[in-house]
């Protein structure tokens, strides 16, 4: 079963009098609970491609299926919902809220949704904070926590949602080598324990190396799928 598949992905913007193709006719298909990564140098479409998967941007050409519905075509409004329903995101700058505690954080996206009760917000907030190894942080800020824990944090806020995939973009980036890998660990452990779909977008081999399926984009083409 498939979660995510884009065919034919076209993205071109337009810089004055210049365009610039960042997508050339891209196509992948992630399977349901797969932990995939996107691979390829700075430049190579990679974000930008993980940006159209998320509905953070449209396609200039193509189509995009998340979880069974094409969506590239959609109005903004179910869009909005596909965005808070059914895909988490991890940024590799945390995109954390200062002024918020842990439990916060990990909770404000549930604020939104009429469908989760305040009982099951604390449920869900409790049983991920859990997940990551945050329990004992709940009250702390993000200031008062270090790099891996905050990207901890991204992590269960993305999973608080209950989404069907989870998009990491260049998730360990601004790690150093050793909590990057247990951040690594900590998302395979999870992508297993909950069969949520993971997809990255990465140069960095301790993910690629962790990937059921890798895709190597360069000059905003496919140059080659791995299923190792």
């Amino acid at each position: 079963m498939t979660a995510v598949e884009v065919k034919g992905i076209v993205k071109t913007y337009d810089l004055g009098k210049t365009q610039v193709h960042a997508l050339r006719g891209v196509d992948i298909a992630v399977g349901v609970g797969e932990f995939a990564t996107i691979a390829g140098p700075s430049g190579s479409g990679k974000s930008t491609l993980l940006n159209i998967i998320g509905c953070i941007d449209r396609p200039t050409h193509g189509e995009v299926w998340i979880a069974g519905t094409e969506v590239s075509g959609l109005p903004d409004a179910r869009l909005n919902g596909i965005r808070s329903r059914t895909i988490g995101f991890v940024f590799q700058s945390f995109n954390l809220i200062p002024v918020l505690n842990v439990y916060e954080n990990i909770e404000l996206p549930l604020l939104i949704r009429r469908d989760v009760s305040p009982k099951e917000r604390r449920r869900r907030v409790e049983r991920f904070m859990e997940e990551v190894g945050l329990k004992d942080q709940l009250r702390q800020r993000p200031a008062e926590l270090s790099g891996g824990q905050r990207q901890r944090v991204a992590v269960a806020r993305a999973l608080a949602t209950g989404p069907k995939v989870v998009l990491a973009d260049e998730p360990t980036a601004n790690l150093d080598s050793a909590t990057g890998l247990e951040i690594i660990e900590c998302m395979h452990a999870i992508n297993r324990k909950e069969n949520v779909t993971f997809i990255f977008s990465s140069h960095d081999p301790k993910i690629i190396g962790r990937a059921d399926r890798v895709f190597r984009l360069e000059d905003g083409r496919k140059t080659g799928e791995e299923a190792p």
